[in-house]
């Protein structure tokens, strides 16, 4: 699995500042997929609040400055993905209690769950990467932050 195979390049999302709530969070970065073509508007508000559902299990701001918010939908044919980076952070009930500086949004179809694991964790286990976390948090350009996710797909952090 490679980043470059779910993440919608044209929603990528930086300087990225929602100071509201983890709902207005999750809002805006499926809004941005919308916006890509790669989520029809009317799946907005049912894919939000299936996100918003599955936070309230518990909090996928995993800590270290990293959030991953995801849900298995039935509107949805393929994974699809999006990243937001916020330089100053923003509140999202990470386990660590600090503010959230990556976060990557995922949704995948009902019926493919080893997909949605697996990308899970391919995300989480790029993030282990020092190197490429710090020049995440760091993306001034969505086209910086697909560079990263590029060389990240090539092993460029591996090691």
């Amino acid at each position: 699995m490679k980043f470059s195979e779910f993440i919608v390049r044209d929603a990528i999302l930086v300087d990225f500042d929602v100071d509201d709530s983890k709902e207005a969070i999750i809002r805006e970065m499926c809004q941005a997929l919308v916006q890509a073509g790669a989520l029809a508007e009317d799946q907005l508000e049912d894919i939000v609040r299936a996100i918003v559902r599955r936070e309230e299990e518990g909090s996928t701001g995993i800590g270290h400055g990293v959030a991953v918010p995801h849900t298995k939908h039935a509107s949805i044919d393929r994974l699809i993905a999006t990243v937001a980076i916020s330089p100053q952070g923003v509140d999202f009930d990470a386990l660590d209690g600090e503010k959230v500086h990556s976060l990557f949004l995922v949704i995948s179809p009902l019926d493919q769950p080893g997909l949605h694991l697996r990308a899970l964790e391919y995300i989480t286990r790029q993030l282990h990467h020092d190197r490429f976390s710090r020049f995440l948090k760091t993306a001034r350009s969505a086209d910086e932050v697909w560079q990263l996710l590029e060389e990240a797909d090539q092993g460029k952090f591996a090691g």
